[in-house]
């Protein structure tokens, strides 16, 4: 009778560090297969529009930026030919100041600054996942050198690639 009860509570121990096993490979897998975003990154899409609609901007274009701590930094170098082109905007400064440099066939060059007023606020996919943030896009501003104007056409600002966030008229020449 000792024998038996013995051996049946030396089982309940066995199943029960099984169950224990089981459960953790089982919670283990579950926090593993979370699909996080391979960019976590989120960038501004411009358009470049004309009069008559969608346009190609056949002139040269480059855009800096003012990092957190002040430096400049190149964020695109002499784009042609465009039609879109996207920037990315800063995790958490209440606005990104760019300036554009736009040169055309004669080597004439206009110089605009754009300033993007936006709110940051933090986006959670998981605990395996990297920080990250998305915007609110609540103004935008511009010198009228060779920029016209700038339309925000969608304000929310998140991963996803295929949003047009400006309409961006460049002024003729």
């Amino acid at each position: 009778m000792e024998k038996t009860r013995h051996t049946t509570a030396l089982m309940q121990t066995r199943w029960l560090m099984l169950a224990w096993i089981v459960g953790l490979f089982a919670l283990n897998v579950s926090c593993s297969s979370v699909d996080c975003p391979i960019q976590t990154k989120v960038y501004t899409i411009y358009s470049v529009y004309g009069a008559e609609g969608a346009d190609t901007l056949v002139d040269t274009l480059s855009v800096w930026t003012k990092r957190k701590d002040g430096t400049d930094t190149l964020v695109m170098n002499q784009g042609q030919g465009l039609t879109t082109f996207t920037l990315p905007i800063s995790y958490n400064l209440p606005v990104d100041t760019f300036v554009f440099l736009v040169t055309d066939q004669n080597n004439y060059v206009t110089i605009d600054t754009v300033w993007i007023e936006k709110e940051n606020y933090s986006h959670f996919e998981s605990v395996d996942c990297a920080p990250s943030f998305f915007h609110e896009i609540t103004a935008v501003r511009h010198t009228h050198r060779g920029i016209d104007s700038i339309i925000i056409n969608h304000s929310s600002v998140d991963y996803d690639p295929s949003t047009e966030h400006f309409h961006i008229y460049f002024t003729e020449r």
